[in-house]
């Protein structure tokens, strides 16, 4: 194998490694954009509920049924730092931490591009070459 097309292999495969990195993040950007989605509306269906039976989650598909003696909710804002808020609040704090997952997305979307963008001048500059 000449020195241009060893080259050029492990551009390649640097690519395809960078590629595939990116696709895992993103398909794990999507993934907590579909969890925190599902949780507001779950805390929607909590609204007005004070009082009313349940079933809480306690881990990997295990539940407990529990009754709601209080809209008020214990949220963790970070450092493990608990504080009270209401369910308006805390669909607040989902919405911004959604908007920053979307910001991450693009990102991530973007660096593909330019990815791809690199391979293809990579390509069309080693067709040109030989």
């Amino acid at each position: 194998m000449e020195k241009n097309q060893q080259e050029l292999f492990f551009k390649l495969n640097m690519f395809e490694q960078q590629m595939q990195n990116i696709q895992q993040q993103l398909q794990a950007v999507e993934k907590a954009i579909l969890n925190m989605s599902s949780l507001s509306l779950d805390l929607e269906e909590l609204k007005g509920s004070e009082g009313k039976e349940t079933l809480s989650s306690i881990g990997r598909g295990i539940f407990a049924k529990t009754k709601l003696i209080s809209e008020e909710l214990i949220v963790d804002v970070g450092g493990r730092h608990l504080v009270k808020k209401n369910i308006p609040d805390t669909q607040r704090i989902i919405k911004e931490q959604i908007k920053k997952l979307e910001e991450a997305r693009q990102e991530l979307n973007k660096a593909l591009n330019d990815i791809n963008k690199q391979l293809t001048d990579t390509m069309l500059e080693h067709q040109k070459n030989n």
